[in-house]
Formats: C-alpha cells, structure tokens, sequence
C-alpha cells in the first residue's frame, strides 16, 4: 500500500522559512513523479513544485521560483520542499503526492498524481 506522510508545517513570520517533509512507503522511489500541490481556502490547487526519482528534473511554479528548493533522499524514500522568503499567499495545505513516470515532469505536476498524503498546513503571518 503506497504512503505518503507530510510533516513539517506550521505557523511562521512572513519572510521566514520551513522544511516540508514527505515520507513515502510501499514502492520504491525508482521512476517516479513526487512533488508538492497546495490548496488555499476558496482556491484551486496548485502544482508547486515536483521531482523525477529517475532524473532529478524539477519543476516549479513560476510563484515559487527562487524562493522554494524541492530535493529528494532515495535511500529514505524521502522528498523535501525548502521553503524560504515565505509570503502570506503561501498559507495553503501542502500535500505530497507522486506517481510512476509516464510524461515530463512539468505534465505530472499540472495534472495531479495518483497517490496524495493528507496534507499539513502552512500558515504565513503577515
């Protein structure tokens, strides 16, 4: 059974940084598509930032750019997103989420995965 549990969110000064942390469990991380989507209240979701187990191509969206870092561990089956600079408009529920390669990165990223995590919040105090 595939798992992928977030952690890492919380409550944080605009300007200021977090760490999100995705661990998977029950593939391995061969060949896969793993990255962040976020939803804000009253909002759609969103492809933040994703990462091929295969190649290390990276996606990420043009809001995030220079300010978010995804990176990935396969020995621990493990995906992070570095968050710096955080702005209020990042305040959403983050959620993992990742499926076997079958396209680019960037299209895996803008359509959605099969597998999703709960989610942890992130919250960015103005």
């Amino acid at each position: 059974e595939v798992q992928l549990v977030e952690s890492g969110g919380g409550l944080v000064q605009a300007g200021g940084s977090l760490r999100l942390s995705c661990a998977a469990s029950g593939f391995t991380f061969d060949d896969y598509a793993i990255g962040w989507f976020r939803q804000a209240p009253g909002k759609e979701r969103e492809g933040v930032s994703c990462i091929s187990s295969s190649d290390g191509s990276t996606y990420y969206a043009d809001s995030v750019k220079g300010r978010f870092t995804i990176s990935s561990d396969n020995a621990k089956n493990t995906v992070y997103l570095q968050m710096n600079s955080l702005k209020p408009e990042d305040t959403a529920v983050y959620y993992c989420a990742a499926e076997g390669l079958i396209a680019t990165i960037t299209t895996h990223c803008h359509y959605g995965m099969d597998y999703w995590g709960k989610g942890t919040l992130v919250t960015v105090s103005s």
